[in-house]
């Protein structure tokens, strides 16, 4: 009979996963009008992974949320980032002008609103993205001195 003395670790990690991205999802969409927003959310987001790898290893989390798929977050948030800026400058006002998202009434608020959603998902995605992007990158690293020869 095999004994898993992480047994503890790994219920307590299942059961805070889910906390920790409802949470990142409360600090996204909450942001614009509190503290928090996307770059916070990206980040707790990220964490929620890492914790993952690091209690149940980088392979099972590179299976859960491959590479090629942080790497593409990231690109999809720099494009949408940019794309609201270049999205205001065809609609005649400046980079990232939210009032010129849309052709509202004088005083209308439905472009600033609509704007910093989706300027924060993009940060949220770049973020997120990123940061596992460069987890991924050091955590799967082969060492180059070994345990033995510390």
């Amino acid at each position: 009979m095999k004994s898993d003395h992480h047994v503890i670790l790994r219920v307590i990690t299942k059961v805070l996963i889910p906390v920790i991205v409802l949470y990142g999802l409360y600090v996204q969409f909450h942001g614009d009008f509190g503290p928090g927003g996307g770059f916070q959310a990206g980040v707790i987001l990220a964490v929620a992974v890492i914790l993952y790898a690091l209690v149940f290893g980088v392979p099972s989390a590179m299976r859960a949320v491959p590479p090629a798929f942080t790497r593409s977050l990231a690109a999809v948030g720099v494009l949408l980032y940019a794309g609201v800026g270049f999205w205001a400058l065809l609609q005649g006002g400046q980079y990232l002008e939210y009032q010129a998202l849309f052709q509202e009434e004088p005083g209308g608020h439905h472009g600033q609103h609509v704007g910093i959603i989706l300027i924060e998902l993009g940060v949220l995605f770049g973020v997120s993205g990123a940061m596992l992007t460069i987890f991924y990158a050091f955590a799967g690293r082969v060492a180059e001195i070994r345990d033995e020869d510390w």
